[in-house]
């Protein structure tokens, strides 16, 4: 069984391999190399904090469909053709978000391979 040291921590592993994403508000895996090829501690650890981003992604969904039904509130509201269209950019800009979060909560350990690598 694999445990986090707090003398060392795992700090580089995941600075290493994660990298945070603005736009979803998540930290994505950006393996250098096979997974395979690593150390199998430093493949557990890279699993368990890949399983634990993937644990956030529904209530980050969740948060994201607030601000659709937000930004759907104002649309109603709208008399101004484009002040609509700008919500509705942010509408499809939201959905592509919900849309790219439903991917990569899709994606967990042994299933997804190549690209990825995870």
């Amino acid at each position: 069984m694999i445990r986090f040291n707090e003398k060392i921590g795992w700090g580089n592993v995941i600075e290493d391999n994660f990298t945070f994403n603005a736009r979803l508000g998540i930290a994505l895996p950006c393996l250098k190399g096979p997974l395979q090829q690593k150390p199998l501690e430093t493949q557990h650890q890279i699993l368990l904090h890949w399983e634990k981003i993937r644990g956030t992604i529904p209530e980050r969904i969740a948060a994201i469909e607030q601000e659709i039904a937000f930004h759907q509130i104002l649309l109603n509201q709208e008399g101004n053709l484009d002040e609509a269209s700008a919500i509705n950019d942010q509408i499809v800009a939201c959905a592509s978000m919900i849309n790219d979060l439903h991917i990569w909560y899709r994606l967990h350990g042994n299933a997804v391979q190549g690209k990825l690598d995870l």
